[in-house]
């Protein structure tokens, strides 16, 4: 249902640190005129954590309007709350979300009887298509493949955003359950060999500076070219790799800041990059010839 280059797009901040609608709106077109195939709000590179419930919800509606279904809108919902989680849900559907992103449990590190149950509960609750989340660098959780499994029986339960790292899992999940649910990469720099072994697609970060060069690789792998596929994966690797010399979303939102498309601003306990990160990150800019 959700396939092809989709990006995690960040929330830009001014500089008093209040949401920027506007570069946001400008954002959002970059995306969609290099042929991004899904916009998702809201989720860890959204910084999501650090947006009240109402910044939350109208961060969501904005992308909505501003996208005007010209390609879908996968709003982030989750929450280590699931009353939380189920609220934000229903509002992202009232507002005409195509689908919603739902991020495992973080920090209360449940059981993986818990997490099924979250999930359950979230997909009789609301009636969107919805993409679970698995990051457990993030969530202090692992998700795992026969969790997965049985969650793939619910219908509107359509995809998986797997960002554990582990093409062991990845590759359990579509053994146990390819037939029932997508797998989506969450890691830029496993998209290849995870799109090689049956996975639809990524929600990536390099794609909020990069969106054409990611388009292009995703597309290749889709077509079979495979030949093309792995060149651009490895010109990319670096570019990937670049995005997490610090936490994720600081190195994305500084280098589209150095591209001039918003103001380098983080909430805290984010903070703005290092001088000798900042350096190393201008050098390999240099190379991809964005600055």
């Amino acid at each position: 249902m959700f396939s092809g280059s989709m990006v995690a797009i960040v929330t830009p901040f001014d500089g008093q640190g209040k949401f920027a609608e506007e570069t946001y709106r400008q954002l959002i077109e970059f995306q969609i005129e290099n042929g991004t195939d899904v916009i998702v709000p809201c989720g860890t590179t959204g910084e999501s954590a650090t947006l009240d419930f109402d910044e939350h919800e109208y961060v969501i509606k904005v992308c909505i309007e501003q996208v005007n279904k010209r390609i879908p809108v996968v709003a982030g919902t989750g929450a280590n709350n699931t009353a939380e989680a189920i609220h934000l849900s229903k509002n992202a559907k009232t507002m005409g979300a195509d689908g919603l992103l739902l991020v495992c449990p973080y920090y209360n590190k449940p059981s993986q009887e818990g997490i099924y149950q979250h999930y359950k509960r979230l997909a009789e609750e609301v009636a969107l298509p919805q993409v679970l989340y698995n990051v457990p660098g993030r969530t202090g959780v692992n998700m795992t493949a026969d969790t997965t499994a049985r969650l793939a029986e619910f219908a509107n339960i359509v995809a998986i955003k797997e960002a554990s790292g582990d093409l062991t899992q990845v590759g359990q999940i579509l053994a146990k359950a390819g037939d029932k649910i997508d797998v989506i990469s969450g890691d830029d720099f496993l998209t290849f060999p995870m799109m090689a072994c049956g996975a639809k697609g990524v929600i990536s970060v390099s794609a909020n500076a990069i969106p054409a060069r990611v388009k292009t690789m995703v597309a290749a792998v889709a077509s079979g070219d495979f030949q093309t596929a792995r060149r651009l994966h490895l010109e990319l690797l670096e570019f990937h790799t670049a995005m997490f010399i610090e936490s994720n979303p600081v190195p994305v939102k500084t280098t589209l800041a150095l591209m001039g498309k918003l103001e380098a601003q983080v909430r805290l306990p984010l903070v703005n990059m290092g001088d000798a990160t900042l350096a190393k990150l201008k050098t390999v800019l240099k190379k991809y010839a964005l600055v």
